[in-house]
């Protein structure tokens, strides 16, 4: 699968630096095209992937991705921490969920947020 997302990111012309996650998320870092909006890419990487994924067959072909997402740009200096956070994931998220460590992203960066709204 992630290679997957990787190769829909490259089909988009933007160039993937590191695909990973766990069983409920993904992270992608990637350049972003000129030619693209950032929704537009994230709209098209969920619609081709669900697309396969749903192609597996049995239980798969009710998957589908939550509706929202979250999108950071990440600074030149902070590429390589951001590819060894990712490839980290199933060891790091041992120690807090997703979601708490989404809800304190947040609040660092002065976000405010519904939870009825961040989760579906």
């Amino acid at each position: 699968m992630h290679a997957y997302l990787g190769g829909c990111a490259k089909s988009l012309d933007c160039l993937p630096l590191q695909v990973g996650g766990v069983a409920d998320h993904v992270h992608l870092i990637t350049t972003l095209s000129r030619t693209i909006a950032i929704a537009e890419f994230v709209k098209e990487v969920k619609r081709v992937s669900t697309n396969w994924i749903q192609e597996r067959g049995g239980l798969l072909r009710q998957f589908h991705w939550q509706s929202g997402y979250g999108c950071f740009s990440v600074s030149e200096s902070k590429v390589a921490d951001v590819i060894r956070y990712i490839e980290n994931q199933p060891e790091h998220h041992r120690k807090v969920t997703f979601q708490d460590e989404y809800r304190e992203l947040l609040r660092r960066h002065g976000q405010s947020w519904d939870e009825a709204y961040v989760w579906d």
